[in-house]
């Protein structure tokens, strides 16, 4: 049989992943010569042999290796090449993409082997494989080699080259290959004392006395304390000045998970799944005479933030301590995660005892994952390490859609890259209302753009003037002579679910359930509890929760008692709510300003209206007493209402709230549920067995919406998204309402419900808007 030869490009996730050796196994195998190398963001194969043989590896290729994502492969015509075998040739430039993987955690071969006595990586931190290990965070340039990683200032010795050049090896071209010989060195750092001779030992030492440690991980640095102390946990916070948002803890096994917590089959799934996401757990109870996970990790709730070891690092400091480890993220309140040893010695100081530090670079900040499981299947709430970069499909006719750049939101903030059909979502970045957070994000996006060569032909934004990121675009725009498009917050919300799902330009519209704390209406006011008839091009507002006034603007945000008086006096009347007060225990209005927050809304001075569904949550948790007068994180009021509700035995009663037609705008009124909770307050009824009832509320409320509103307009596809969409139980009681009457629901999976995923939709509106307009 006559020889042919081929070419073959593969895009997708095919560098740093082990994709080159595994083509070269398959080749081999098979019998064919020829040669696969880097090319930019791709992966070049010339082939040659029979045709079954080819189409053999084809098949092979499509499935790929275990971290791969394959998701172009074109094979056209080519030369014979010169040569009787399968080689692995040296990469070469060409167009940058989003190819590059995610960091993966340590895989069971390297786990083992750090464990094996004599080994010649027995007890190594670095220790990682073409299947695990650091890839994201240390690379600086494409295509994805060693002299473009932070490793490029370490020389493998001769054992080490001899893996990398061995086909056969598991290491066989592993960028980041080391050993201790030759690589990256931990170092125990503590004020005064110097370096430790055992790095390991002496932080052990520290946290085992109650200490707190800095530790420099993937990403950048943790700040570390036992997870069993609650002394430990109450000095760290104290510290940190961070009062009580939940602390994420770090597990050395499923078995350490399964001691101290409750995970479900699927969330022991995504616990090991390589990104390591941090997910929410339900904590086992109390037992007498066996260590338990302090009680100050999450007050108020009923989960904590678990992750599995995802380093050998991690694996090694937990196995020598014996207990789970607060790991939470290394920085002062409201600043970037540290991520050099200038700063972490500097920043942490006053809140580590001690640095456990290596002399490998961190490239760019990267967050912990964080993913939790909603109606049998996990989600994603926070994109960071693990996850970040890898990138979305566009529906396949946005294909050829113009590059755009988007800057997303304040809160969560996080930017996309999109073009090539193709959507990059940036790893979280945190809150623009702090200017060193202004300063990394800037940092990131060029970061990004530079790395993947990125151009866009225009830049969206949210439609708010005053947000920061806004600035920025229009900086950006004026700068370089693009179009700025300004994107509709609850439109981009929308949007971003119906990428994710594929949903196509010529699709038809959808009905999109937005719900969120507040962003910026068509109308010029606050929206957050709205029902949408969308497509990419357009929005129209169809229905929502009734605006109710938000005294004192901002600050309604984070007083929740606030937005209890605003709500019981737009339901009850201020006679009504005083009434009330008299007859009902209402401790969150007790002492408080009542008169000067009812003078700003009957006058209209700082009291803008607002149809928040978020707030909405903070006023019933203020009311059922579970919300403190201040929050201290965005989202704690809502966190701890759904909490209490899950406390609450099965039931299907649901609070009524009202439903009326306003000029074709279907408006969702609270007052009846309000009036309804007094009564029930009156009676005794358990706190748990109301907040319950009022998620069941608001799902029916929402679902009835909906409903009318796609029957009228003949679709069948509901969207959800919105920051309030991370509540389990709202969405999974709104999906069923939904499916029962034969309704198609869209959840966001792949991108954050919230703001964290809102520049996927800014990205996918303009892309459409500008091509329709050029």
């Amino acid at each position: 049989m006559e020889e042919e030869a081929e070419l073959i490009r593969v895009s997708g996730v095919v560098q740093g992943v082990g994709f080159r050796p595994f083509v070269w196994r398959v080749a081999h195998r098979l019998g064919l010569r020829g040669s696969v190398r880097n090319r930019g963001d791709e992966v070049e194969i010339v082939v040659a042999g029979p045709s079954a043989a080819r189409a053999a590896l084809v098949r092979e290729i499509r499935q790929g290796p275990p971290q791969a994502v394959v998701r172009d492969l074109v094979r056209v015509p080519a030369a014979l090449p010169e040569g009787a075998g399968f080689v692995i040739a040296d990469s070469a430039h060409g167009n940058i993409s989003t190819g590059i993987a995610p960091d993966l955690a340590t895989c069971p071969a390297c786990r083992a082997e750090i464990r094996t006595p004599g080994a010649r990586r027995a007890g190594y931190a670095f220790t990682n494989c073409t299947d695990c290990g650091p890839r994201f965070s240390i690379v600086t340039g494409l295509p994805y080699d060693r002299q473009h990683t932070t490793m490029a200032g370490f020389s493998m010795c001769a054992a080490c080259r001899a893996e990398y050049d061995n086909p056969a090896d598991r290491r066989f071209h592993a960028q980041p290959v080391a050993c201790p010989a030759c690589g990256p060195r931990l170092h125990f750092v503590m004020p005064g004392e110097g370096k430790a001779a055992d790095s390991l030992d002496a932080a052990v030492a520290v946290l085992s006395r109650g200490g707190i440690i800095a530790l420099k991980g993937i990403g950048g640095y943790h700040l570390a304390c036992l997870a069993t102390s609650d002394d430990a946990v109450r000095t760290l916070r104290t510290r940190k000045a961070r009062p009580a948002k939940p602390l994420a803890v770090m597990m050395g096994s499923a078995a350490m998970v399964m001691d101290f917590c409750v995970p479900t089959v699927v969330e022991l799934a995504l616990l090991r799944d390589p990104a390591a996401p941090v997910v929410p757990l339900a904590v086992r109870a109390r037992e007498a005479g066996r260590p338990a996970l302090s009680a100050g990790l999450a007050p108020g709730l009923d989960r904590v933030g678990v992750m599995l070891a995802y380093t050998p690092l991690h694996d090694l400091l937990l196995e020598r301590v014996g207990l789970p480890l607060v790991m939470t993220s290394g920085n002062r309140s409201g600043c970037p995660q540290v991520i050099d040893e200038a700063s972490a010695y500097t920043d942490l100081a006053g809140i580590a005892d001690g640095w456990l530090v290596h002399d490998r670079l961190i490239a760019r900040r990267l967050d912990d994952s964080v993913m939790a499981v909603c109606a049998g299947a996990g989600r994603v709430i926070r994109r960071g390490r693990g996850l970040a970069p890898a990138s979305l499909p566009l529906p396949p006719d946005m294909a050829h859609a113009p590059a755009v750049l988007a800057l997303g939101a304040d809160l969560k903030a996080a930017f996309c890259l999109a073009g090539n059909g193709q959507a990059l979502l940036s790893a979280h970045i945190g809150n623009l209302d702090d200017p060193g957070v202004q300063d990394e994000f800037r940092a990131a996006l060029a970061d990004y753009r530079n790395l993947f060569a990125h151009h866009p032909a225009v830049i969206a934004v949210d439609a708010h003037p005053d947000y920061h990121s806004h600035a920025l675009g229009r900086q950006l725009a004026q700068e370089a002579g693009l179009p700025l498009l300004p994107v509709w917050h609850h439109h981009a919300h929308v949007a971003a679910c119906m990428v994710e799902h594929g949903v196509g330009v010529t699709s038809g519209p959808v009905v999109g359930i937005a719900l969120d704390g507040v962003g910026l209406g068509q109308d010029g006011t606050a929206w957050g509890g709205e029902i949408l008839l969308c497509d990419y091009r357009e929005c129209q507002r169809v229905g929502g929760l009734a605006p109710v006034a938000m005294p004192g603007g901002d600050a309604a945000s984070r007083e929740p008692w606030r937005m209890l008086l605003a709500h019981l006096d737009a339901a009850l009347g201020v006679e009504g709510t005083d009434a009330a007060h008299h007859h009902v225990p209402i401790a969150a209005l007790d002492q408080r300003p009542v008169a000067v927050m009812r003078a700003m809304v009957r006058t209209g001075m700082n009291a803008p209206r607002g149809s928040s569904a978020g707030r909405l949550f903070d006023a019933m948790a203020a009311l059922l007493d579970v919300a403190p007068a201040r929050l201290s994180y965005e989202g704690e009021a809502a966190m701890r209402l759904e909490a209490l509700a899950r406390q609450a035995p099965a039931g299907d009663d649901a609070l009524p709230f009202g439903l009326r037609d306003e000029g074709g705008m279907v408006r969702i009124d609270p007052a009846p549920m309000w009036r309804a909770v007094l009564r029930l307050r009156a009676a005794v009824t358990p706190a748990a067995h109301i907040a319950a009832a009022f998620h069941r509320g608001l799902a029916t409320a929402c679902a009835d919406v909906a409903r009318q509103v796609a029957r009228r307009h003949g679709v069948e596809t509901i969207a959800l998204s919105g920051g309030v969409m991370h509540n389990a139980m709202l969405v999974e009681a709104l999906e069923m309402r939904l499916r029962m009457v034969g309704l198609h629901v869209l959840l966001p999976r792949l991108a954050p419900a919230g703001d964290g995923g809102i520049a996927l939709g800014q990205a996918a509106i303009a892309a459409v808007r500008y091509m329709e307009s050029t």
